[in-house]
């Protein structure tokens, strides 16, 4: 069964989430936004993702590809997206909730250090 919390205490686990995480990384963060959408919308999913099945999603320049003419930050900040309704649909307690946040957030944190999706199933446990 599937575990909701409102919009608003969602993304304060999300925020919470994001400063909890190592300040040698957090540091990087320039210029990025996290949001929180129900459901991905078509054009928002890579090309075979079921609308169910994707948690999150890295839209931007990776970090390693900044930089350029007198490493001038883009002017449109890098988003993660979080799929609420998504995350929700697999917990079933407000723990697994926090987990499956952070385990959400960290992969999409690190397609934006550059990391591709074989780099990261690496790293799943």
């Amino acid at each position: 069964m599937a575990f909701r919390v409102s919009r608003e205490e969602f993304e304060k686990l999300a925020e919470e989430t994001l400063e909890s995480m190592p300040e040698e990384y957090r540091k990087y963060f320039l210029n990025i936004t996290v949001i929180v959408e129900d459901y991905p919308g078509g054009d928002a999913r890579p090309p075979g993702t079921k609308r169910d099945l994707l948690l999150g999603l890295f839209s931007g320049v990776p970090y390693p590809d900044k930089g350029g003419f007198f490493s001038i930050p883009y002017p449109v900040p890098d988003r993660i997206t979080l799929f609420q309704k998504n995350i929700e649909s697999i917990c079933s307690s407000e723990r697994e909730l926090v987990v499956q946040i952070r385990k959400t957030l960290i992969h999409e944190v690190g397609h934006y250090f550059g990391l591709s999706e074989e780099d990261l199933r690496k790293f799943e446990t």
